[in-house]
C-alpha cells in the first residue's frame, strides 16, 4: 500500500491537470515555501496564489505525473507539462523534477527543477535560444513572473 504522502502528491498533480488551484492549495501548509527557476523564493499565500493564477490562465494545460515517491517527511516527483506560453503563444513541453518536505501531512517546502534554457527556447523562441543560458534572461523572466503574481494576488485581496 502506498504511503499517504504519495497519494497526496498524486492528488496534487491530478488537481493541476484539472486546473483546480484550490485543490492544490489545500495540500500546502499556510507557511509553505516554493521555488523554481521562474518563481524563486515564494512564501505563504504566494505559493497557492501562483498555482491558482497558472490554473486560471491555462487554456490547454496538460500535466502528467511520471514518477512519485514519498515517506513521512519528504517526497519526490517527476512530472511533465504541456501548455501554450501565454506571452508568446508558443507551445511548451516542460520536464520537471520536484522535491517536497511534509509536516503533519501538508507540504511545507516544494522545489521544482527544470532546464531553464530548454524552457526559454520553447517559450520565448529566438531570445530564449540566444539568452536562455544567461542570468540576465532568467532574472527578467523571474521579475515579470513575480510582478504578474503580485498583481494577481492584489486583485484577490
Amino acid at each position: 500500500m502506498a504511503h499517504p504522502n504519495v497519494a497526496r502528491l498524486q492528488e496534487f498533480y491530478a488537481a493541476f491537470n484539472r486546473k483546480e488551484g484550490a485543490a492544490m492549495a489545500a495540500l500546502y501548509a499556510p507557511e509553505a515555501t516554493f521555488s523554481d527557476p521562474a518563481f524563486p523564493g515564494l512564501v505563504g499565500r504566494e505559493v497557492p496564489g501562483m498555482w491558482a493564477s497558472l490554473c486560471e490562465g491555462a487554456t490547454d494545460l496538460r500535466v502528467e505525473l511520471k514518477e512519485v515517491s514519498a515517506d513521512d517527511t519528504s517526497g519526490t516527483a517527476r512530472w511533465e507539462a504541456w501548455y501554450t506560453f501565454s506571452l508568446t503563444k508558443r507551445k511548451v513541453h516542460n520536464v520537471i523534477a520536484a522535491r517536497f518536505t511534509f509536516h503533519d501531512g501538508l507540504v511545507v517546502a516544494h522545489e521544482d527543477h527544470f532546464d531553464f534554457w530548454r524552457w526559454s527556447r520553447q517559450a520565448l523562441g529566438l531570445p530564449g535560444w540566444l539568452l536562455g543560458w544567461s542570468g540576465f534572461l532568467r532574472r527578467k523572466v523571474q521579475g515579470q513572473a513575480r510582478k504578474n503574481l503580485m498583481r494577481w494576488l492584489a486583485k484577490r485581496g
